[in-house]
């Protein structure tokens, strides 16, 4: 009768364990602070009140379970102001505004004790204008308005449902997958915007991918150890971009919101 034992240790020692991959989690955000830099804003109240703030503590819990080893943010990569201000924070000298980095980013960094809150944005051109002018010379402004209104509404959703849930409810909602693809299906619909002679739409989403590729970029240098969990706070119009960058890239793990709320 055949021995199949040293042929089974054999193949078992030819299995190797999984290797550990850093892990990339994207949390996508509202503008807390109501900068006004996007084509359609939410307006969003005062998360500084005093029941917006049980629900920053609340998610802040909720995201010390990825127990993350770097928080990065969107700020120009090399910011002064980033270093300066999350300094004066641990040292106490600093008072938390709306804007969701001081709300989260060193938030959460002071409780985790990181001695550094990194920056990873690069600004770069968006060239809606083109776009604006293809659709204006070819009669197809209409068609135009209709995407723009789905941004319009997506925003409008989200100011509805926020104005009667929790910061945690809402972020959840910005980081569902649905909510995702609708945003990244947007875009595509601008690609239609243009033709061989002015490819302005194609431009515009070609630009946006070299933005959020090169965020990516800066996101992925971070990461010094296998065992490192990155976490970006980002506007979540970045979001569906910035997922697909990390679920692309073997040498790391993607992880969600989603796999944190509901752990104890």
């Amino acid at each position: 009768m055949l021995n199949l034992i040293p042929v089974l240790i054999a193949m078992a020692s030819s299995i190797q364990a999984p290797t550990q991959r850093p892990e990339i989690l994207v949390l996508g955000t509202y503008h807390m602070a109501n900068p006004g830099r996007d084509l359609h804003n939410v307006q969003a109240d005062d998360v500084r009140s005093p029941k917006r703030q049980k629900e920053i503590e609340e998610l802040v819990q909720v995201l010390e379970r990825f127990h993350p080893t770097r928080i990065a943010v969107e700020e120009e990569i090399g910011s002064d102001r980033l270093a300066k201000e999350y300094a004066d924070y641990l040292a106490g000298k600093y008072e938390l505004t709306r804007n969701e980095t001081d709300q989260i980013a060193y938030r959460l960094g002071k409780k985790l004790g990181l001695k550094q809150i990194d920056a990873v944005d690069e600004g770069m051109d968006f060239p809606w204008q083109r776009v604006l002018n293809y659709a204006k010379a070819n009669g197809r402004s209409k068609e135009l308005d209709e995407v723009s209104a789905g941004w319009g509404k997506l925003a409008k959703e989200q100011g509805d449902f926020m104005a009667s849930h929790t910061v945690l409810e809402t972020l959840e909602y910005l980081n569902s997958d649905e909510h995702v693809a609708q945003d990244v299906g947007l875009y595509y619909a601008i690609v239609r915007m243009g033709d061989p002679a002015d490819p302005a739409g194609q431009d515009l989403l070609a630009a946006w991918y070299k933005r959020n590729i090169h965020i990516y970029h800066n996101i992925r240098s971070l990461v010094d150890s296998p065992t490192d969990r990155i976490l970006v706070v980002y506007g979540a119009g970045h979001l569906g971009w910035l997922r697909q960058d990390i679920a692309n890239d073997p040498s790391v793990q993607l992880r969600k919101l989603s796999d944190l709320v509901g752990q104890k």
